[in-house]
């Protein structure tokens, strides 16, 4: 029997604490985005004008923000950036198995609290590398990324969806969730969380990490009340045991080998390698189509954390008033996923379908093929959206790009719904040939462990987009002018061969039999 079916959907209450503690992390880490930019750029820019044209400086050392939009300095702050970025994804997905193997031994609070510590690290010492500018060198910031092997965004996001996706069988209430989960991260992380990073850089450069690192400690006792089921517990629990409401059963994040019960900490880590490779194999071809997707979706939203850079370079913009453009821009997001699509949903699911059309195809198929066609809806609002940014050659024109690339933001609350699908799902003979034992001898593919896998996935995304974004960033800073957009257009032909990709997805669904 799947995991799965044991688990009782997390209470309110469980998925309360769940949003507040996703909100107050993304709120710290915008806060940690925006003043990083100012807190290199600014040591760049004195380094440049120190040797090019010292009269530049002011009495106290430091330059303008206007003069700092030069071509040297620019491309400095990409490679930085760049390399941060790419250290701290390597850091996270490799240590994700082994973080997850922790959560499955001693619980998955441990790990949320643990995920916090590195986040605190990253904005102490962003401040300590800016502030005593002195005492230590620029290149010390990049020591700060090294902390994510105590966990980053892989973990995290794959507790909290797998949590939102285990809270209801009901496709279209699914997707309402997904929605309002990244409505929620977009309130924090890009509405308030530029904005506040914006005013709060202009009366003292150094508040925006001081109030992120505010923010992380409270998020300390918010995550000590999350649910916290190690495997033991878990065991007891389907077996029958007492259990306390306070507490949420989770299944693993990432399915263990039951061949040796018991294992050390590295067999538990090469098993759980093993299953991973098992799930992948077994499942069928849409769902490795959908990873696919995934990855390269991920690989093109690493442009994103490129729109700040690129803002404040081609229009010559302060990074206070950038924060401000990104949070007009998020308040659109956020309506978005809020209202217009939930209500778009329930105004579809309401409609009547055509009985012989529902009996020929099945009532799943039409689920999946109407989010296929959502998320194809989606992904031709991206495909547009970023070739509009790097086409724009004035901020008024970005402007209504900017809009017009938020309209794919919906994309996940598709995406993640069709993991969910039946059609995604392997046969116990399937699972069986690709483990090489028997149907009964493995239990693979719960949700949390699903869901993992996609956060992996989306992991690796990151990691080959990180560096790839700056690297196109930095060459088309060189190149200037239309140049500057490189990183949109190569964003822009990812999300088209995403279109590709489901299109086949589509076919194979129409293709298979009725489940």
């Amino acid at each position: 029997m799947p995991l799965d079916a044991n688990l009782q959907p997390p209470p309110r209450r469980a998925v309360r604490r769940l949003l507040l503690l996703v909100a107050l992390v993304s709120l710290s880490w915008s806060l940690y985005q925006l003043p990083l930019n100012r807190v290199i750029e600014r040591r760049l820019c004195r380094e440049y004008y120190t040797i090019h044209d010292p009269s530049v400086a002011e009495p106290d050392g430091t330059v303008r923000e206007e003069f700092c939009k030069v071509e040297p300095v620019q491309q400095g702050l990409g490679r930085i950036q760049g390399v941060m970025e790419t250290m701290w994804v390597v850091g996270d997905f490799l240590m994700t198995v082994p973080l997850v193997t922790l959560a499955e031994r001693y619980g998955h609070r441990a790990v949320l609290m643990l995920n916090l510590i590195p986040r605190m690290f990253l904005l102490a010492w962003t401040f300590a590398v800016g502030y005593f500018d002195q005492a230590l060198p620029l290149n010390a910031i990049m020591v700060a990324p090294l902390f994510s092997f105590l966990g980053g965004d892989c973990v995290l996001n794959s507790i909290v969806y797998s949590l939102v996706a285990s809270s209801t069988d009901d496709d279209v209430l699914r997707a309402t969730f997904f929605g309002q989960m990244n409505a929620v991260s977009s309130i924090f992380a890009y509405q308030l969380g530029p904005a506040l990073a914006s005013a709060s850089m202009q009366r003292l450069l150094w508040l925006p990490f001081w109030i992120g690192i505010v923010l992380l400690l409270l998020a300390v006792p918010v995550a000590s009340t999350l649910p916290s089921m190690s495997t033991a517990e878990s065991h007891h629990h389907r077996q029958g045991g007492p259990s306390d409401d306070s507490h949420d059963d989770m299944a693993p994040l990432l399915p263990l080998s039951p061949r040796k019960p018991s294992l050390s900490f590295a067999e538990s880590v090469a098993s759980r390698m093993r299953m991973v490779m098992i799930i992948v194999i077994s499942y069928p071809g849409n769902f490795t189509l959908l990873l696919c997707g995934f990855f390269l979706t991920s690989l093109a939203s690493s442009d994103t954390k490129l729109l700040t850079q690129y803002i404040s370079n081609r229009y010559k913009w302060k990074f206070t008033s950038v924060g401000y453009l990104l949070s007009g821009k998020a308040v659109f997001n956020f309506v978005l996923l809020y209202f217009v699509i939930p209500a778009v949903l329930r105004w579809r699911r309401a409609r009547p379908r055509p009985a012989a059309h529902a009996i020929r195809s099945g009532q799943q198929k039409l689920d999946d093929w109407s989010n296929i066609g959502y998320a194809h809806v989606c992904l031709v609002f991206s495909v547009l959206g970023a070739v509009a940014i790097g086409l724009a050659s004035t901020i008024w024109l970005l402007i209504p790009s900017l809009l017009l690339y938020a309209l794919g933001i919906a994309l996940p609350m598709f995406t993640y719904s069709l993991l969910r699908s039946p059609t995604m799902s392997p046969s116990k003979r399937d699972i069986a040939a690709a483990a090489g034992a028997g149907a009964d001898a493995i239990t693979v593919g719960s949700t949390a462990q699903i869901f993992s896998i996609v956060m992996l996935v989306k992991t690796v995304g990151m990691l080959v987009g990180a560096p790839l974004i700056a690297s196109l960033w930095v060459y088309g800073v060189g190149v200037g002018g239309i140049g500057l957009g490189l990183p949109y257009f190569v964003s822009a032909a990812c999300y088209g061969l995403v279109i590709v990709i489901f299109s086949r997805m589509r076919e194979n669904i129409h293709d298979d039999p009725i489940p």
